[in-house]
């Protein structure tokens, strides 16, 4: 059976980006494997997301019909979402940008996270709907975070993200400090470049 792979990058730094290191070799490890693995590629910024319109939250409106731009808005948000449920794994690399996620994969996020299809709302609260997925975050940070630091909005953002949908257990790999000089960058991606090489596949 083929195993499907959605892959996500939200790096503005194009080559010199360690989260898409570290993505692409998460992304390496498990296409290795003896298993077929079908790989769908999502560079959020190559090819943006439009951040959330009122417009868009209206959905089928007499305005659709006569605003192409939103059709195309539309049609994009759909195939987005499709994209994420057809995964069996999904690997996300996001570097962490003013102690949280780049406002690409936040664009990104709020496409996935749709009531009546990722999660439903019932009389004891939320409940997730995506759950049974594998999601890795292969995560990159200028400074180093210890748990529970109070200004880190990246790992702990995506954990509530994917939780409130069902995917309970997230796997983490970071590459910490490296904006602490060319040393500390190159340990960092190294460690983490070897932890992907060492995921269970």
């Amino acid at each position: 059976m083929t195993m499907k792979l959605l892959h996500i990058d939200a790096s503005i730094l194009g080559g010199n980006s360690v989260s898409r290191a570290i993505s692409a070799a998460v992304v390496a490890r498990l296409t290795s494997g003896p298993g077929p693995v079908e790989v769908t590629y999502r560079d959020l910024v190559a090819n943006p997301i439009a951040h959330l319109t009122g417009a868009y939250l209206a959905g089928q409106s007499a305005q659709t019909q006569h605003d192409q731009a939103l059709q195309t808005d539309l049609a994009l948000g759909g195939a987005v979402l499709e994209e994420f449920l057809a995964a069996d794994t999904v690997v996300i690399g996001s570097p962490m940008y003013n102690f949280t996620v780049p406002t690409q994969l936040k664009a990104w996020v709020d496409r996935i996270l749709v009531a009546g299809r990722t999660f439903r709302y019932t009389e004891s609260g939320a409940q997730g709907l995506a759950g049974g997925k594998r999601v890795i975050l292969a995560l990159s940070r200028g400074g180093i975070y210890p748990a529970g630091s109070p200004a880190e909005h990246q790992e702990s953002y995506l954990r509530a993200v994917f939780g409130f949908i069902g995917v309970a257990d997230v796997e983490v790999i970071h590459a910490e400090g490296i904006a602490y000089g060319p040393e500390q960058r190159a340990s960092a991606l190294a460690a983490a470049v070897r932890a992907a090489g060492e995921l269970p596949v």
